[in-house]
C-alpha cells in the first residue's frame, strides 16, 4: 500500500480543498454546541429523574475522557516531527475539533449538574511504533475510527433526544476524520462497508 504524501496529491492538502472539508465540520461542530450549549435540551414537559440524568452524564463523561485522550493523541503526533507541515496543520485542526467537542461535552455535563472528568496526567500511546508519518496517521485513523464506534453506541443509550442528536453530530465528524486519514493512506475514504458496527 502506497502512502500519498501531500506532495503527491496537492489537490487533497490544498487550502481550497481543507476549506470545504473543515467547513462541513464547522457546520457538525456548531449543531452539537446548540445542541448541547446552546438551548437547554432539558427542557421539556416532562423532567428527567435522577438517574436518567446521572445516567446520561455517565454518557457525556465517557465521550469527555475519549476527546480527552484524542487532543493528549495529536499532540504526540504534532510534537513527533514526523508530519510534513501540510499534514501537521490538518492534525492540529483536527485536534482542534477535539478540544471543542470536549468543551462542549464538559458544558453539558455542568449543565446537567455533573463533574466534567479531568484528562489523564499520562497516557500509554504506542509512541514506539510511531516511526514514519504513515505510522502516526494509522495511529490517529484507529483512533477516529474507535470514535466513530463509539460514538455510535452512545447514540441510542441516552435518555434526553437532544444529547443524542448532539452525539450523532460529534459522530459525524469523528467519520470524517476517519475518511480524510484513510484518503491520505491511500485507502479509499469510504468505510469497508455500508453499516458501522
Amino acid at each position: 500500500m502506497k502512502l500519498l504524501m501531500p506532495t503527491d496529491s496537492p489537490s487533497f492538502f490544498d487550502r481550497g480543498r481543507r476549506e470545504s472539508i473543515f467547513g462541513a465540520a464547522a457546520v457538525m461542530s456548531a449543531t452539537a454546541v446548540a445542541v448541547l450549549a446552546g438551548r437547554d435540551a432539558l427542557a421539556k414537559d416532562a423532567k428527567p429523574t435522577a438517574a436518567q440524568l446521572e445516567a446520561d452524564t455517565r454518557i457525556l463523561n465517557t465521550a469527555l475522557g475519549a476527546e480527552l485522550e484524542a487532543v493528549a493523541a495529536y499532540q504526540v503526533g504534532a510534537e513527533s516531527g514526523l508530519l510534513t507541515p501540510a499534514t501537521k496543520t490538518v492534525a492540529l485542526q483536527f485536534q482542534g475539533h477535539h478540544k471543542s467537542h470536549a468543551d462542549t461535552l464538559a458544558g453539558a455535563i455542568r449543565k446537567l449538574g455533573g463533574k466534567p472528568v479531568d484528562a489523564k496526567g499520562r497516557y500509554d500511546f504506542p509512541t514506539d511504533k510511531l516511526k514514519a508519518e504513515a505510522d502516526v496517521l494509522r495511529f490517529a485513523a484507529g483512533l477516529e475510527r474507535g470514535a466513530v464506534s463509539a460514538y455510535l453506541n452512545a447514540v441510542p443509550l441516552f435518555n434526553d433526544r437532544g444529547l443524542s442528536q448532539a452525539a450523532a453530530s460529534i459522530l459525524g465528524d469523528e467519520a470524517m476524520h476517519w475518511a480524510v486519514f484513510r484518503q491520505v493512506l491511500g485507502e479509499t475514504p469510504v468505510v469497508p462497508s455500508a453499516f458501522m458496527s
